[in-house]
């Protein structure tokens, strides 16, 4: 079965994931979390990628970024790869392939998916049983975007500026989105849009940007459309 091309476009947030191959842990130490972002870091600097979140589970991986230019996410992710996979096979005494396939994503354009992408990314540990908050959790940007740590790979997205003037003020509010529970019905749409490459976009967006250019906007049967509450549509490529 060909590929579905994946829907990446300049300047549009984009909600990665890569997990290991069969499941297999791709962190076991300090050591390796810390290699990875540094990687992610130069990388993200090199190829104008801006990373807005963040979390490094033991066995995949979640981030939340946004390309100057259309290949730039790809290039990045293939060089994160050369750099953080032979690293982490010499380290612990292994070869091969550390990734399973292709990093799956889909686009966050609408002000209702870019937050909420940043709490489902930052959120994971706690819907695995890792952690009992988001703030518990290491290996992911929530100290940085709550204003609790410095963390110098993140830029943050006009969602997130937009929740305060005042870096005080924008943090409070970023750490108030926690203290609500995540739509369910947000976290099955960015789920099943993630694995199936389908963009999360609003009307307008939809509309304006992705009609004229000749992408679907419904799935291909069998699969069922998803529309989740307030007019934002996963959509698949033609």
């Amino acid at each position: 079965m060909a590929r579905h091309p994946r829907v990446i476009l300049p300047g549009v947030a984009l909600h990665v994931v890569q997990r290991g191959n069969n499941r297999n842990p791709c962190f076991r130490e300090d050591a390796d979390y810390l290699t990875y972002l540094a990687c992610l870091r130069h990388l993200a600097g090199k190829y104008a990628c801006e990373v807005h979140a963040y979390c490094l589970m033991t066995n995949h991986v979640h981030l939340l970024l946004t390309p100057a230019d259309s290949d730039r996410c790809g290039l990045l992710m293939r060089d994160l790869g050369r750099s953080y996979v032979p690293y982490f096979n010499r380290r612990h005494g292994r070869s091969g392939t550390l990734w399973e396939g292709r990093f799956r994503c889909c686009l966050a354009e609408s002000a209702r998916y870019v937050l909420a992408c940043y709490r489902y990314i930052e959120l994971n540990p706690v819907r695995a049983g890792m952690a009992s908050a988001a703030a518990a959790y290491r290996w992911s940007s929530h100290g940085g975007n709550s204003g609790t740590r410095k963390d110098l790979l993140l830029k943050p997205h006009a969602e997130y500026l937009a929740l305060g003037n005042e870096e005080t003020t924008r943090c409070a509010a970023y750490i108030g989105l926690f203290h609500q529970t995540l739509d369910p019905s947000v976290l099955r749409s960015i789920r099943e849009a993630t694995h199936g490459g389908f963009p999360l976009v609003s009307e307008r967006f939809k509309s304006a940007v992705l009609e004229p250019a000749g992408f679907r906007t419904e799935r291909r049967k069998p699969g069922p459309r998803v529309e989740a509450p307030g007019g934002v549509y996963a959509c698949e490529p033609g």
